[in-house]
Formats: structure tokens, C-alpha cells, sequence
């Protein structure tokens, strides 16, 4: 037969013919258009031959009306190969489970390995890895890849300037830089306290040295607050002032806020797709419906596959389409106003310090222009404004001028 691979996939049965009248038999065969090949005298009354499964019909037609015996007694290829394996069915699946549940232990978390971190930070990122499922027993496939890890843990856990993230078979490798926030230098020097900008005194709360202003006092930048000064001309003391003045500030800032705009939202419909990636082919496994969304949103995760801890050409893609919609917002002029405001309160009180209030504040200018309502706002704010200052030769001879002025007069 030409085509080997064909015979291969169709059958090939091997028949003896035993009897008078065998010739007749093949010749029989040959007219019926039956391709037979591997054609052997074994004896007298003996011949075998080779044809193709699909054709055993014919031959059983054939052999009602042959007086002497045929037999099938060997079969080839695949329908036989299956027959076979079919028969040993129970090996075969005990096999194929032993490799898939190798496959999935494989890719399952036995560890958690972090390092250079200080047991308080070990401890709070453990808690923060639990929120997110990775913990051991969890399948790798499930989890976020590591850029995604990284960055979550970045943004939630206070202290970590860096984190490296790596996945190695089973386990995941953290390794972790925290932050060395430098220690507060204590003021061993003397100093003065005074104002980091202009205010109008509000409140004074003096722990070391002298007060040198007073309560609704306007002062400039850089006006001495507390002196570091202290006792007479003959007895002068040097110290470390301390205290807190609280002074009245002002800030001036601008926002727009458009009165109609155009974004777009997720509905909460979604088609998620699972498939097995080898180089650049993309095998489908589950979720084969497609969407049908006017605008959607895709997010593709995509996970390499390990076996006892190496990693396979095969990964898992978890392809997932969210369903979104345009939407328009509009604002009347008021309601642009009134988040205006807001957007800059949010905005001020960013660059302020923690402990600062905003006290009041007034609008000084409204426009509307181009669809955008743009407002100019004055704040009041009340915030410490002392600031240390080391004491030099200087104010030293400024002092005692003062007080032989006040002295003189």
C-alpha cells in the first residue's frame, strides 16, 4: 500500500486462507476492487494477505461462498491500538491522574519566604498577603501575578520602600528594603523660635525661653517669636526655646470645575475567558462565549505553569471583559461651585501640616467661562508657625542694646 500512514489510521487486518480454491478467493477480492497486498503462499492450500479494515465486509461477503476457512488473526493500527488501551483503561486513567494531580500540586503555595524584613513588618505583610488569598494551600493560577502583588503591597503597607516579588515553583520570595526614617536630632544648640511666614498671632504656648510677641500680633517671615535669651545683661542665659505659636495664615488658590462631562463606567457585566497559551497559540479551555459589548474594559492575567518546579512552555490566561457605558454628568452652576470648593479644600489641605485648621473662607472671584465654573478662594488658616533658629553673636549684641535702650529711657 502507498500511503502507509493512512493504512495506519484506518486498520489493517492480516487473513489466512486455508482451503482449495484459495486463489480464487484473491482473485474474487481483486475484482471487487479490493486493494490486498503482502500476498504469501504459507503451504499448499495455505495463503495470507494484508487489506485495509474498512474493506473486512467485502471479505466476509466473499468467504460465504469460499469452501474453505478464513481467519482474522491479527490486527494492526489505530482502531486496534484504542481497543486495546480501552481494555486497559483503568492503568491508563490511574496514569493520567497521577500527572494532573502532580501538575496542580505543583502549582499550589507550600511556601512563603520573606526577607530582610523586621518581625513587625514580616508580620504585617503576612497579614496583608492573606487579605489578597496568597497563602499556602492557595493555587498559584487563582493569584495575582507579581507586578500586581508588588504594587499592592507597596501601596497598603506603611514603611516599605521596596519589595521584590518572585515566584519560584511553589513558592513565593519576597524581599523586602524598609524605610530608614532618620531619628529626630535632638536641638542641643540655643536657638530662637521664629515665624516661618506672615501670620497674625492667635495663640502662644512658650515651654522654653521668652516670649518676644503677642497675641494678635501681626508678624513677617523670619520675626523673632520666642527668644532663646534669657535673665539679665550681667546673668544671660543661653537655651533651646521651645514652644508652639499658633498663628493666623492666608492662602489664595484657583480651581475649575466643569459644569457637564463625559466618562465612562462599568456596568457589572462581564465574560470571562480561561485559556492555555504555548509560544504565540491560544488554546480556549472554558468561557467560550464571546461578548457582545459596545465598550468594554479588558484585564488579562497570566500565569506561568510549573511541574515539580519547573517551569513549563504553558501558561494559564484568565481573559476577562468588563461591560462599560458612556455617561454624561452635569452640574448646575451652584453644584459646580459647591465641588469646586471642595476639590480646594482636598487640594490645600494636602500641603498643609496634620495639625493645621482651616478656620474660614471666602470666595473672591466666580467666573464661568467655556462651560467651567473658575473660582478664586481666600483660606484662613491656623497652623504653627515657629520655627528654630540658632542664636549667634549677633542677636547677642542686639539684646544687650535693647535692653540698655529700655534701660536709658
Amino acid at each position: 500500500m502507498n500511503n502507509q500512514w493512512l493504512a495506519f489510521f484506518q486498520g489493517v487486518i492480516f487473513v489466512k486462507l486455508q482451503g482449495k480454491g484459495a486463489e480464487r478467493f484473491i482473485n474474487r477480492l481483486t475484482r471487487s476492487r479490493v486493494p490486498i497486498w503482502h500476498v504469501t503462499r504459507q503451504e499448499e492450500q495455505v495463503i495470507t494477505f494484508s487489506c485495509s479494515l474498512r474493506h473486512i465486509h467485502k471479505i466476509r461477503k466473499a468467504a460465504r461462498t469460499f469452501d474453505g476457512e478464513v481467519y482474522f488473526y491479527r490486527g494492526e493500527g489505530f482502531p486496534f491500538l484504542m481497543k486495546r488501551l480501552l481494555k486497559s483503561s483503568g492503568f491508563i486513567v490511574g496514569v493520567c491522574a497521577f500527572f494532573i494531580i502532580i501538575l496542580l500540586l505543583s502549582n499550589v503555595v507550600w511556601r512563603i519566604d520573606i526577607g530582610g524584613a523586621s518581625p513587625q513588618m514580616e508580620h504585617e505583610i503576612r497579614k496583608e498577603l492573606a487579605s489578597m488569598g496568597i497563602k499556602k494551600g492557595k493555587f498559584i493560577l487563582g493569584l495575582d501575578d507579581p507586578e500586581t502583588v508588588q504594587q499592592k503591597l507597596l501601596d497598603r503597607v506603611e514603611g516599605l520602600t521596596w519589595i521584590g516579588v518572585e515566584v519560584k515553583g511553589s513558592t513565593f520570595h519576597f524581599r523586602v528594603v524598609e524605610k530608614n526614617e532618620p531619628k529626630k536630632k535632638e536641638q542641643k544648640g540655643p536657638r530662637h523660635l521664629v515665624a516661618s511666614k506672615e501670620a497674625v498671632i492667635v495663640k502662644l504656648f512658650v515651654k522654653k525661653g521668652q516670649a518676644a510677641v503677642k497675641r494678635d500680633q501681626f508678624v513677617h517671615k523670619g520675626q523673632l517669636l520666642v527668644s532663646g535669651l534669657i535673665g539679665t545683661e550681667e546673668k544671660q542665659k543661653e537655651v533651646a526655646a521651645d514652644g508652639e505659636v499658633l498663628g493666623e495664615t492666608w492662602y489664595k488658590t484657583t480651581v475649575e470645575m466643569p459644569i457637564a462631562t463625559e466618562f465612562h463606567v462599568l456596568t457589572g457585566r462581564h465574560v470571562t475567558k480561561h485559556m492555555l497559551e504555548v509560544k504565540t497559540f491560544r488554546l480556549p479551555i472554558w468561557g467560550f462565549k464571546n461578548h457582545s459589548f459596545a465598550n468594554h474594559k479588558k484585564d488579562e492575567q497570566i500565569h506561568s505553569v510549573s511541574f515539580l518546579g519547573m517551569k513549563l512552555p504553558i501558561s494559564y490566561v484568565e481573559t476577562t471583559y468588563y461591560e462599560s457605558k458612556q455617561t454624561n454628568r452635569s452640574y448646575t452652576e451652584k453644584e459646580a461651585e459647591l465641588h469646586a470648593l471642595e476639590a480646594a479644600r482636598k487640594d490645600l489641605r494636602a500641603k498643609l501640616p496634620e495639625e493645621a485648621e482651616i478656620r474660614g473662607e471666602k470666595v473672591l472671584q466666580r467666573q464661568l467661562t467655556n462651560g467651567k465654573v473658575k473660582l478664586t478662594i481666600h483660606f484662613q488658616v491656623l497652623e504653627n508657625i515657629a520655627i528654630g533658629k540658632p542664636i549667634t553673636q549677633g542677636d547677642k549684641e542686639d539684646a544687650r542694646r535693647k535692653k540698655h535702650n529700655e534701660y536709658s529711657t
